[in-house]
């Protein structure tokens, strides 16, 4: 079995910010392969499922950020799941809006509910799935008001073409070996149309002689 952990706040009140990007994920996913969440007897939110020959669970832990490693904890406690079968899906202020990175480990980069994950675990070795919303940010305080709050209408249109991505990102961890995955989904989506615009402009418009 591998175990997707989305990371966010639950209520309404964070439903939409940038910092739920995880949960709002995982949400995608589960309507997509028509499974629900239900709460569990656990703090978190979850549904298990198969995807082609890889059995999964989604989780959506409901500590609030900052301590959603007792949640992974506790249901790993109940649960033999090897670290490398475990996928966190979380946002990250420090890449571009639009990049996805892969990584099989490392430290919390500045996370305040992968840092938990790494005190309840006791290891740095899982897997992470880092989701880009950044812009330049200056100090902490500026940080924490980006983080919380919601995404703007434009960030909107383009989450529309990039959720469908992250999904089929998790869906290759699910079936497939996680180098694959990283050489297939590790760069910025959004620069990568930026770039192919350039590369390939679109000349069938007709010119207007006016301007």
């Amino acid at each position: 079995m591998k175990l997707i952990i989305g990371l966010g706040n639950p209520g309404k009140k964070y439903e939409l910010t940038r910092h739920n990007i995880g949960f709002q994920i995982l949400d995608y996913i589960a309507g997509y392969l028509r499974v629900r969440f239900n709460p569990e007897k656990g703090d978190w939110y979850g549904v298990s499922g198969k995807y082609k020959d890889s059995e999964f669970y989604l989780m959506k832990p409901v500590t609030f950020m900052n301590n959603s490693g007792e949640a992974v904890r506790d249901f790993l406690t109940s649960n033999n799941i090897p670290l490398n079968n475990i996928l966190v899906v979380h946002d990250d202020f420090q890449i571009p809006f639009g990049m996805i990175r892969l990584r099989t480990k490392g430290s919390d980069g500045g996370h305040n509910g992968v840092s938990s994950i790494i005190y309840h675990l006791n290891s740095m070795s899982f897997p992470r799935m880092r989701i880009g919303i950044g812009k330049d940010i200056l100090n902490k305080e500026d940080y924490i008001d980006f983080v919380l709050s919601d995404f703007n209408k434009k960030e909107i249109s383009q989450l529309n073409e990039l959720i469908p991505i992250y999904k089929d990102c998790i869906l290759s961890f699910l079936s497939e070996d996680i180098k694959v995955t990283m050489n297939k989904f590790n760069k910025n989506f959004l620069q990568e149309d930026l770039d192919d615009n350039i590369k390939n402009p679109d000349f069938t418009k007709k010119k207007d002689d006016s301007v």
